[in-house]
């Protein structure tokens, strides 16, 4: 059983008349501004992980005994 049209028009008259047409359009520029931000930081993401320096050394962390 899906929605008629009349259904769904009814819904869209109550969000406008409840949050005004301001208040649904600026949710909407906040929506696309997060969307624009998540593709730069996944266009980003990569060229960040060529900068970390890996160092196949190996490193003695047993502690030092010592003299008395």
């Amino acid at each position: 059983m899906s929605p008629s049209i009349w259904q769904i028009l009814i819904v869209v008259i109550l969000a406008v008349l409840l949050f005004g047409r301001g208040k649904i359009s600026g949710l909407m520029g906040d929506v696309a501004k997060g969307i624009k931000s998540f593709k730069k930081g996944m266009a980003e993401e990569p060229e960040e992980t060529h900068q970390v320096e890996r160092s196949d050394k190996a490193v003695d962390v047993t502690p030092a005994k010592d003299k008395v």
